[in-house]
């Protein structure tokens, strides 16, 4: 092959670089920093604290699902609701009193995830710092709004943001409702993160393009099939946040 064909491979390799001015809908947990694996350690302290008698580790672990499946849908997502959904389900599977020092134990689990420092993804900070000056950023999250942006202050990222936005959830109507409000033209709008359920599969049902950057640790209620693009969208899957800036 001559060096020209060589050069010219490459270039075609290479790939496209959107036009600036894109805007880019970022998610937060599992996509800039560390969150989901903290959750998991705390599970798995409390699944030993618990050790059940005829349960299997995976069968109370299955039961935790249900659980915080129930109490998200009554109390919202947040570390008080986790913390809520440890002690119900410690109650609903133990076959002695929850004493007080039981139950402060049972709650110890979700306080080492808040008292977890923040550990931002590889290379998060200076490719956020690149694409804010090409592009418009703006946060988009679910949770307890103190918990989720106090994450942000303490990661040192939310310079790089012209907005943030928490939601108490992430489905199609409410991608419609923020692409409205921020005045988003769906061609050249981005939704960015970790979770097909929240980030990827909505986003695309509302008219949005999506990047779906997986986890190795998402969380298993945000476990989901990854939708196709409608005709006219985009979707594209990356390795890492850093690769964001070959194409943007």
């Amino acid at each position: 092959m001559t060096s020209q064909n060589q050069a010219a491979n490459q270039l075609r390799s290479q790939p496209l670089r959107r036009t600036p001015n894109q805007t880019l809908l970022i998610d937060a947990d599992d996509t800039l920093w560390e969150n989901n694996i903290y959750f998991e350690r705390a599970i798995a302290s409390f699944i030993s604290y618990l050790d059940h008698r005829v349960h299997t580790p995976e069968e109370v672990r299955g039961h935790l699902n249900r659980v915080e499946h129930a109490t998200i849908l009554s109390h919202g997502y947040g570390l008080h609701s986790f913390r809520r959904s440890l002690v119900t389900c410690f109650e609903q599977l133990t076959d002695t009193p929850v004493t007080p020092e039981k139950h402060g134990r049972i709650e110890s689990f979700a306080q080492s995830i808040a008292d977890q420092e923040i550990e931002l993804l590889p290379n998060v900070s200076p490719t956020l710092a690149d694409l804010a000056t090409r592009h418009r950023l703006i946060l988009v999250t679910k949770g307890d709004l103190e918990e989720q942006t106090g994450k942000l202050q303490r990661s040192g990222l939310a310079p790089h943001f012209t907005a943030v936005e928490v939601l108490p959830e992430k489905h199609h109507d409410a991608y419609l409702s923020l692409a409205a409000h921020y005045a988003c033209e769906a061609p050249s709008t981005w939704m960015i993160g970790n979770s097909p359920r929240s980030d990827i599969n909505p986003a695309l049902s509302a008219g949005l393009n999506a990047i779906f950057i997986p986890h190795d640790f998402t969380w298993v209620l945000e476990h989901e099939v990854v939708n196709q693009p409608p005709a006219g969208q985009q979707l594209l899957e990356l390795s890492t946040f850093a690769d964001l800036a070959r194409y943007f």
